[in-house]
Order: structure tokens, then C-alpha cells, then sequence
């Protein structure tokens, strides 16, 4: 099993120690990134990646690296502290880059089969609109199954953490990464995802978008065909 790591920080602390955690306990491969460390520019709004072709992204190369782990992944995971009640600027900023990939646009065929899972933490509270920041790209990329976790911490670092906290989340992540190995392998999207699919597949019919409209109908996702088995 590969797993890619995107850290919305730079620094190790809560949610870096959650991710490494549940990694390890997954089992497999891990790359990960740091950002903005490893990625660190913002979407130019060119909006050449949904007209034309994201290659022609003026951050496309410098984002290759990173677009090749999650490519190559078999479970993707999306860690964020909570800033304002949302992800960091760095993840923000990370994911305005695949918006072409949304299905309202050019998804991949392989993230119908992966799994990822969204984790943040918090001194307090906004672990749920966090989440959901990067759930919702999940989401639209086309993701299998997508799992949530956030969990207030009570401290600004890992080593403050309460031990009672460190063992709800050690006993939470054994059992995530349980499913997470019991699923590899059969995943198959959910029926809100299929249900969006195949809306924007009778969207992309019309094709208002010929970049989008000549990606799907290679695809044959406009007749019969679809990217889950």
C-alpha cells in the first residue's frame, strides 16, 4: 500500500504526529510534504488549467512532485491544523491548484479507487469546518471513501497534550487504519458520487467547456463507460 502525506504545516506538531500515526499503523510506502515548504505558490486565477491544459499552469512542474504521490497513492492523507476555523493558507492554496481536476471538469480516472482521510486538530474548536475544506475536494475529485478526523487537542503542541487525549486518538487510529487495510483494494465510489458523475457527464454531453467536453468523451464517460469497475 503507498500512502502520501500532504501537511498543511511546516512544523511536527499535533496534527503531524495524528498523520504519522495512523500512517504507520495503515502500514506501507509513506511520501509526504510539508508545506509551503515543499509547495508555496498561489493560484494565479490564469484559469488556463480549466480552458486549455493544466500543463499550462505556471506552477506546474514545481507542483509535479506532489501531483505524482497522490497519483501514485493508494490512500491519501490531508492534514491541516486549524487556522481560523479553516486550513491553513498553504492548503488552501495547495488545492486551488487541482481544481481542474474536479469533476466538473477533468477528473482521473484513479481517484475513484483510493481512499484518503482528513484529519485537523485544534486548542478548541473549528475542527469541523476544517475538514470539510479539504473533504470537499475529496469529494470532487472523485475519491472512493473519504474519512474524517479532528480532534481538540487542548494544547498548542504535541508534547502538551493530555495523555487521556493521546490514547482516544491512539485507540481512533488503530481503528481507522484497520479499515482503511480491510478496505484496499474494494473500493468503489459512494452513490452521491456517482449520482454528481453522472450529472456532469450528461453536462459534458453539451459541452461548454471544450477542453472538459474532449476529456470526457475520450474517456467514453458521455456513452457507457465509467471509471470505477
Amino acid at each position: 500500500m503507498k500512502i502520501t502525506i500532504i501537511h498543511g504545516q511546516s512544523h511536527k506538531g499535533s496534527t503531524y504526529h495524528i498523520a504519522r500515526m495512523l500512517s504507520e499503523k495503515t502500514g506501507g510506502d509513506i511520501t509526504e510534504f510539508f508545506l509551503p515548504k515543499d509547495f508555496n505558490s498561489f493560484c494565479t486565477g490564469c484559469t488556463a488549467c480549466f480552458e486549455k491544459s493544466e500543463k499550462l499552469c505556471p506552477h506546474y512542474n514545481k507542483l509535479g512532485p506532489l501531483t505524482k504521490a497522490i497519483d501514485n497513492a493508494d490512500v491519501i492523507i490531508l492534514a491541516s491544523p486549524v487556522y481560523v476555523y479553516h486550513v491553513t493558507g498553504a492548503m488552501k492554496a495547495f488545492l486551488d491548484h487541482y481544481g481542474y481536476r474536479w469533476m466538473v471538469h477533468r477528473p482521473m480516472d484513479k481517484m475513484f479507487s483510493k481512499q484518503a482521510v482528513c484529519i485537523s486538530t485544534a486548542a478548541g474548536a473549528g475542527i469541523k469546518s476544517t475538514n470539510k475544506d479539504m473533504a470537499d475536494s475529496m469529494f470532487f475529485w472523485g475519491i472512493g471513501k473519504t474519512y474524517k478526523y479532528g480532534v481538540a487537542v487542548r494544547a498548542v503542541s504535541w508534547d502538551g497534550v493530555p495523555d487521556k487525549i493521546k490514547k482516544r486518538i491512539d485507540k481512533k487510529t488503530s481503528v481507522l487504519a484497520a479499515k482503511i487495510r480491510k478496505r484496499h483494494g474494494y473500493i468503489k465510489p459512494a452513490f452521491k458520487t456517482r449520482i454528481f458523475f453522472n450529472i456532469m457527464r450528461i453536462v459534458q454531453k453539451n459541452g461548454f467547456n471544450k477542453a472538459d467536453a474532449d476529456y470526457w468523451r475520450e474517456k467514453g464517460w458521455t456513452g457507457k463507460r465509467r471509471p470505477w469497475k
